[in-house]
């Protein structure tokens, strides 16, 4: 059974996957919706949403991905952070899914993962739930229906979470796997529907395969001034830093909301979507994300709604913290047709400091990027990972560590580099907490936060008066307009300077403590940045 257009020789009978039941090939978002409720995966939100919930897991299981351990892969994956599957293993996996899926339903799409398509991966996903294939098709890009006909899948996904892996046999940790073959160009996903595995599981493909290219691989969210895309800017964080809030601002381009590469062209989007957290999402605050929240086939999950009205309870976390929503770029009346930009004027570092010690914005050297991007200090927020349930303070290098192949130092150099060649201005922008560290504090003013990138953006800021910071080192601007002055010198808005100086005392090191795995890797100039 296939609605939708395939490459004849590409069909999955011809990648050895044989005996399932119907099978339906790059259906439409309105078809994929009618499937999804057909087969109860989800209900009709206002607005002709899809409303999900994925059961027990509502957040990535980092814990629970490999890479096969290959010897074209042996010298080249940071082992340390990816835990390897040896080769028989996965084939018993691979072999055992296949076999679980014989005689059941299954979704194809055939998508692309990249706007250049000079760097471009296409991708297949073959999914047990339809919902899956309308998430992926909103996450990556479609090809135009005559592209279908000549498309020719480079890696594959197979999702099937009602399989149970068996980590005796399969080489796993629990009945969760997300196993990635970069021989085999092959990806195994079992019992877990969490479907931002699919986006991530792409994303750390890319992640591997570009620096061979030249190309730098970013969790960032980018922009551009209107009409000029060479006014471009990157913001990385990881989930919960403002990402996609404080790119998606009205008065700039929005090209992405989480992963970009930037090349000697410039930078590029890799998806052709957005994946929003809602929680206490407002139509005050984040008016074009909102509106998403109620636009045909985008992907509500986990949300709760009245049953009568379908009215969502953006405050109500008792299915996870981690509510979200999946939509396609163009849901977003300032998203760029192309998901190209020029190269970025001006690089900013997103961390949300849960002990209310970061100014709410810094200015970096080179040298202190690449230090406080190989840091990747940031807190992990409720439900971003199985079992967080409050901010915790974290290190993750590169601010995307769980999606990283590649030891950090490739990422840290490339980017470097890129700044060093292309005179990109950069910044440490705290969204966290002021006044006092989590508990005791409060969340900074995201209308603070964004006069800040906004002077940033706009080049105001470099004319501001500066202090150096007696902590880090870093340059802090002491005087912007629109922004209350005390929240520009942390210290002033603690009840208690003394405890302020040794929670960041303490801070610092923690930085120092971390930073010790790379210092046999990186420039002398870098260490030097460590500390001011």
């Amino acid at each position: 059974m296939t609605e939708g257009r395939v490459n004849p020789a590409r069909r999955l009978e011809d990648q050895g996957i044989t005996g399932l039941g119907a099978v339906h090939y790059n259906l439409i978002e309105p078809a994929l919706v009618t499937a999804a409720l057909r087969r109860g995966e989800g209900r009709l939100g206002r607005g002709g949403t899809l409303m999900v919930e994925t059961g027990q897991h509502t957040g990535r299981s980092p814990k629970d991905k490999f890479v096969v351990r290959t010897p074209a892969v042996r010298d080249s994956i940071w082992w340390e952070n990816n835990p390897p599957m040896e080769p028989e293993a996965f084939e018993r996996l691979h072999r055992d899914m296949l076999a679980h899926m014989k005689g059941r339903e299954y979704f194809v799409q055939d998508l692309y993962a990249g706007a250049d398509p000079a760097h471009r991966l296409d991708v297949r996903l073959v999914a047990e739930l339809a919902w899956h294939g309308l998430f992926l098709r909103h996450l990556l890009r479609r090809p135009a229906p005559a592209e279908l006909d000549r498309f020719a899948p480079e890696y594959t996904i197979i999702n099937c979470p009602s399989f149970q892996a068996d980590p005796a046999r399969h080489g796993c940790r629990s009945s969760t796997v997300i196993a990635l073959d970069f021989d085999r160009k092959l990806i195994l996903i079992g019992g877990t529907a969490y479907a931002g595995e699919n986006k991530k599981s792409v994303f750390t493909l890319l992640n591997y395969i570009l620096p061979d290219r030249g190309v730098m691989p970013m969790h960032c969210s980018a922009n551009h001034a209107p009409g000029d895309p060479g006014d471009s800017a990157v913001f990385f964080g990881l989930s919960g830093t403002g990402k996609t809030t404080l790119s998606a601002a009205p008065d700039r381009v929005l090209i992405g909301d989480d992963e970009h590469g930037w090349s000697e062209a410039g930078i590029f989007n890799f998806e052709g979507g957005c994946y929003a957290k809602t929680i206490d999402l407002s139509p005050a605050a984040e008016p074009e994300i909102y509106a998403t929240t109620a636009m045909f086939a985008t992907v509500v999950e986990n949300m709760v709604c009245d049953p009568r009205t379908l009215e969502i309870d953006f405050a109500d976390a008792s299915l996870t913290a981690n509510t979200r929503c999946a939509y396609p770029l163009e849901y977003i009346p300032n998203a760029s047709g192309t998901g190209l930009g020029g190269h970025p004027r001006n690089v900013v570092m997103l961390t949300c400091d849960a002990f209310g010690v970061l100014p709410p914005i810094a200015r970096l050297t080179p040298a202190q990027a690449m230090y406080h991007f190989l840091s990747g200090f940031t807190s992990k927020v409720a439900g971003t990972e199985v079992g967080v349930r409050e901010p915790q303070p974290t290190f993750s290098t590169c601010f995307g560590a769980p999606f990283m192949p590649r030891r950090p130092e490739v990422y840290g150099k490339l980017l470097r580099d890129k700044i060093d060649r292309h005179g990109a201005s950069c910044w440490l922008v705290n969204t966290g907490w002021t006044g006092g560290a989590h508990g005791t504090g409060r969340r900074m003013p995201i209308a603070a936060t964004r006069a800040l990138i906004a002077a940033a953006l706009d080049g105001s800021l470099e004319g501001a008066p500066f202090r150096k910071d007696a902590f880090f080192g870093f340059d802090v601007p002491v005087s912007v307009p629109g922004v209350d002055p005390a929240l520009l010198d942390p210290r002033s808005t603690w009840a208690d300077a003394a405890a302020y100086d040794r929670q960041a005392a303490k801070l610092v090191q923690m930085f120092a403590d971390n930073f010790a795995q790379y210092v046999a890797f990186i420039d002398e100039d870098v260490k030097a940045a460590a500390l001011g």
